[in-house]
């Protein structure tokens, strides 16, 4: 857009002038700011008008003299624009046959002159980082996403990430000082720096992230859910890839989504020492349906191609339901390593991964009716795989939700709490939401995400 104009009080000092300066003067400061014009300011300083070289030379062509003072010239219907102006109205005023426009507060001071070839360009404003990332449903095959099953038996899991989020916010400090912050617990925790953070029970999921990430510089972050802790969706892989989400908006070499996923496994699954399986953190920063793949020597990440349809007639035939009741995937989890050695589990997870093939499939042709049977059998081979996933008053919700209509369910995530997601046929949808209200248990509605985890850097607000 050109130079800039320094509108320091010396500088803008070449474009203004007073009633009593002459002729001469005028010229010698329109020569001195190489602009063709100055403005005319009264005793208060206000601009009242406008003089330029043109409109000096037209009156020493009829009778003024350069030692006339400078008033006869003047132009008091000038254009000008206000302080704090968009840089497109100012454009269009330059495009408008107009070569420069005073610049004024609003006392009608000079602050800046903009022409076309000089335009102060916007100072570099602070910003901060924002990211959202999508809670997981599991249909099939969680239990087979654990280190110690698939590396001798291989995983299969079938999840789709649905329209519930963590979100992120990240502002840099300019020492090193951290402040970390979470909506849901309301807590804080204030640092030096980031090694004089320490496990202390005290927002450890937020620090774990910050941690491996180690940013040099200190920062604020805020982290807020749209889910209850403890839901059975993925919340604490969710909370940590939309943390570094944030940090991500700050490098100039970004990590891609392989490497977000495997950092927020490092950070809940080894740093905290939290057991549980892979998925969770590829369904959040991935998105979408997709078919996932665990060996000893790859994770595969295998998007499904669902026909819109497919996908409307999903979300209009399946509900979430809160069990009243939020679990300790941790304990869940460590039932599930212990017990994995039995025959009967080898059993009842060869058997989750045989439905979850079976559930590709349907999806895959569109045989939803099959699909939700297939959650059905599912839940049956889950339970199998520990004591510890399912209650009796678990299954008395299961039995009552089947009774009012549901083709299948199961419950989501590690089990022992949280929410329950059950398939109803059409025209039993009414029905079934009646009759577990009126029970007491919370129904909602879901609705798939197909993005992952989102981020992005924005101006910080005056």
């Amino acid at each position: 857009m050109g130079d800039r104009v320094d509108h320091g009080t010396e500088k803008l000092a070449k474009f203004t002038v007073t009633a009593v300066a002459t002729i001469g003067e005028v010229l010698k400061r329109i020569d001195a700011n190489k602009s063709g014009i100055v403005f005319l300011v009264d005793k208060a300083s206000r601009v009242i008008g406008a003089i330029t070289d043109g409109d000096i030379r037209r009156r020493l062509l009829v009778n003024s003299t350069l030692e006339d003072a400078i008033a006869s010239c003047v132009n008091h219907h000038f254009v000008s624009a206000s302080q704090g102006a968009d840089r497109e109205s100012i454009l269009k005023l330059l495009d408008d046959r107009i070569h420069t426009v005073p610049i004024l507060d609003a006392d009608g001071r000079l602050v800046d002159v903009y022409s076309r070839e000089r335009f102060r360009l916007e100072e570099e404003q602070e910003i901060f980082s924002r990211a959202r990332a999508p809670a997981r449903i599991s249909f099939g095959g969680g239990g087979t996403d654990m280190t110690r099953y698939f590396s001798q038996n291989g995983g299969a899991v079938i999840n789709a990430t649905i329209t519930l989020y963590a979100h992120a916010t990240l502002r840099r400090r300019s020492d090193r000082s951290v402040r970390l912050y979470s909506h849901d617990l309301r807590e804080v925790v204030d640092a030096a720096s980031v090694g004089d953070l320490a496990f202390d029970g005290h927002l450890d999921l937020l620090k774990s992230a910050v941690k491996l990430i180690d940013p040099p510089y200190g920062f604020e972050l805020e982290v807020a859910a749209d889910f209850p802790v403890g839901s059975g969706l993925g919340g604490s892989a969710v909370v940590t890839t939309a943390i570094i989400g944030c940090f991500n908006e700050f490098r100039s070499d970004h990590w891609n989504r392989h490497q977000i996923a495997e950092m927020a496994f490092q950070s809940e699954r080894l740093m905290l020492n939290i057991p549980g399986g892979w998925q969770d953190q590829y369904a959040t920063v991935f998105g979408g349906f997709n078919y996932m793949e665990f060996t000893a020597d790859d994770n595969e990440v295998m998007p499904l191609r669902l026909h819109r349809d497919v996908l409307r007639e999903l979300e209009e035939s399946m509900v979430l339901l809160h069990t009243g009741q939020n679990r300790s995937a941790e304990f869940v989890h460590d039932e599930q390593a212990r017990r994995s050695v039995i025959q009967s589990t080898e059993d009842a997870a060869r058997r989750l991964k045989e439905i979850t093939q079976e559930m590709k499939k349907c999806l895959l042709r569109g045989r939803l009716a099959g699909y939700g049977e297939l959650l059905n059998d599912a839940w049956d081979a889950k339970r199998a795989l520990s004591p510890a996933i399912a209650s009796s008053s678990f299954d008395e919700i299961y039995s009552f939700a089947i009774r009012c209509g549901a083709v299948g369910g199961k419950l989501l995530g590690a089990g022992g709490g949280g929410y329950f997601v059950f398939f109803v046929k059409p025209f039993k949808r009414m029905k079934f939401l009646t009759a577990m209200e009126e029970h007491g248990y919370h129904c909602m509605r879901l609705y798939f995400d197909d993005c992952g985890l989102q981020s992005w850097r924005v101006r910080v607000p005056d």
